[in-house]
């Protein structure tokens, strides 16, 4: 955000100081008056024009356009341009700035002939004397602009005389140009600032929604899990098996992962390793001898991370729809770990059991769909297919 401020800053100051150098650019043009620079930054008129279109230049970027524009007040707006526009016209910044400069040039060589100064041409008259000719070509800095008129104008005519600001009858075009660029450049910088303020609330806003969704994703997973864990267990204490002891305390192991290391968006692979070699062990409790269960893990598992129960939602499905009491079934699950991918496989045949299945099992896939999208975008493959009455599970994630 600082660095942001600063770069602002130091672009604003360099648009201003070029803004601020143009008058002494177009002031200074000929060898007579190039050492003039400071006498025009002493000039009331030359602090007139910066001062009044760097006013308007903020003014309109930082309030009119704000207030008015954004919040589709466009007749009001419209008004203190007009407004705006009407202050340009009296002040007539470019034509005083010009006209003092000229005036401050004639004075200056009037001083010089008075004075009788080396390398001066005694042909040219006494601009300050009232035997100037207005027809005269000869001035050091060349042809004035309407030069009959001004050199008649009593202005010019005494060196103790100063220029009014406004002129009846004279419209200063390029001070009304310069206007309209200094206007249009604010309205386009505050619209700008508006859509990257904009694009940086819509970032903000879809990285809340992604949080929140997947917090609400988690606190459905955590409870389904549990419930489900809970009915094995029941099952177990219901025929006094002499396992339950072991199974409260894999359960404890269980829940202790849940509610310690869940709450992070990721978790060293081998505690998801551990929770489901947890889980497995619970289920084959209950297996009965028409299920057979293959569970197998290679590759080297070091500081790799994961997203906690992603393998949970598959293997928890596996168990739950593919065990039959009644039929033979194959239930493969496979764990493969690199440095750099995490594959996992896992295939069950399918077993309706109740009308609940189908909508169950819908959401937790289709919650771990969405925690995958938020996760790892473009960082997985997952493909799920339903063929020959088994249900298989690809997945690879890079780690």
């Amino acid at each position: 955000m600082f660095r942001s401020k600063a770069i602002k800053f130091f672009i604003h100051a360099a648009g201003w100081l070029i803004f601020l150098g143009f008058p002494l650019l177009f002031m200074n043009k000929t060898q007579e008056t190039r050492s003039n620079s400071f006498i025009i930054i002493q000039s009331p008129f030359y602090w007139l024009f910066c001062l009044t279109y760097i006013f308007m230049f903020y003014l309109n970027a930082w309030y009119l356009v704000p207030k008015l524009v954004f919040n589709k007040k466009y007749i009001s707006y419209g008004i203190i341009i007009l407004l705006l526009l009407g202050c340009v016209y009296f002040l007539q910044p470019f034509d005083n700035l010009l006209e003092n400069n000229l005036f401050k040039n004639a004075k200056f060589a009037t001083s010089q002939t008075a004075m009788g100064s080396p390398g001066h041409d005694a042909s040219i008259p006494n601009i300050g004397s009232d035997t100037a000719s207005p027809g005269d070509k000869s001035l050091p800095f060349g042809p004035l602009p309407h030069q009959d008129m001004r050199m008649q104008d009593p202005r010019f005519k005494s060196s103790n005389k100063i220029i009014f600001i406004h002129q009846s009858g004279n419209i200063d075009m390029v001070g009304l140009f310069i206007f309209i660029i200094v206007i249009g450049l604010s309205i386009a910088i505050s619209t700008v600032q508006k859509w990257q303020l904009t694009e940086r609330m819509v970032v903000r806003a879809e990285a809340e929604k992604a949080h929140a969704e997947l917090s609400f994703l988690k606190a459905q997973i955590n409870p389904h899990f549990l419930f489900n864990t809970l009915n094995n267990i029941y099952a177990l204490s219901v025929t006094d098996s002499e396992h339950t002891s072991e199974s409260i305390m894999k359960l404890s192991n269980i829940m202790r992962y849940v509610t310690d290391e869940v709450t992070e968006d990721y978790v060293l692979l081998q505690s998801e390793i551990d929770c489901i070699n947890d889980y497995i062990d619970l289920q084959k409790l209950r297996l009965g001898k028409k299920t057979q269960l293959n569970f197998t893990i290679t590759g080297h598992i070091l500081n790799q991370k994961i997203a906690p129960l992603v393998l949970m939602t598959f293997i928890e499905n596996v168990f739950k729809y593919g065990v039959s009491k009644h039929e033979q079934s194959v239930i493969d699950i496979n764990l493969g770990v690199d440095e750099k991918k995490i594959s996992f496989f896992c295939q069950n045949p399918i077993f309706e059991n109740g009308t609940s299945t189908n909508k169950r099992k819908g959401i937790g896939i289709s919650n771990t769909k969405r925690r995958l999208q938020h996760i790892y975008p473009g960082k997985h493959k997952l493909n799920i297919s339903t063929n020959d009455g088994l249900f298989t599970v690809n997945l690879e994630i890079d780690s």
